[in-house]
C-alpha cells in the first residue's frame, strides 16, 4: 500500500472515531433522558423505546469502532 492510501486510511479513522463520539454523546443524552423519566414510565412502551434507541445506539458505537480497528490493522500491517 503506498503513502497516498494510508494518509487517506487515517483520515477515514479519523472521521469515523468522530462519528464514533457523536453516536456516544446521543446515546449518553437518551441514557439521561432515560434515567430522568419516572419509573412508570421506564416501565412503559416509551421507556421500551428508549431502551431500545439506547441499545442501537451502543451497537452502532461498537461497530464503528470495529471498523476502526479494521482499517487500522490495513495501516499497520
Amino acid at each position: 500500500m503506498n503513502k497516498q492510501t494510508r494518509k487517506e486510511i487515517e483520515k477515514l479513522v479519523e472521521s469515523l472515531d468522530e462519528i464514533k463520539c457523536s453516536v456516544e454523546n446521543i446515546q449518553a443524552d437518551e441514557e439521561e433522558k432515560y434515567d430522568n423519566l419516572p419509573e412508570s414510565i421506564q416501565d412503559s412502551d416509551r421507556g421500551d423505546e428508549f431502551q431500545n434507541a439506547i441499545d442501537t445506539l451502543e451497537g452502532a458505537a461498537q461497530s464503528i469502532e470495529e471498523a476502526i480497528d479494521y482499517l487500522n490493522e490495513i495501516t499497520e500491517g
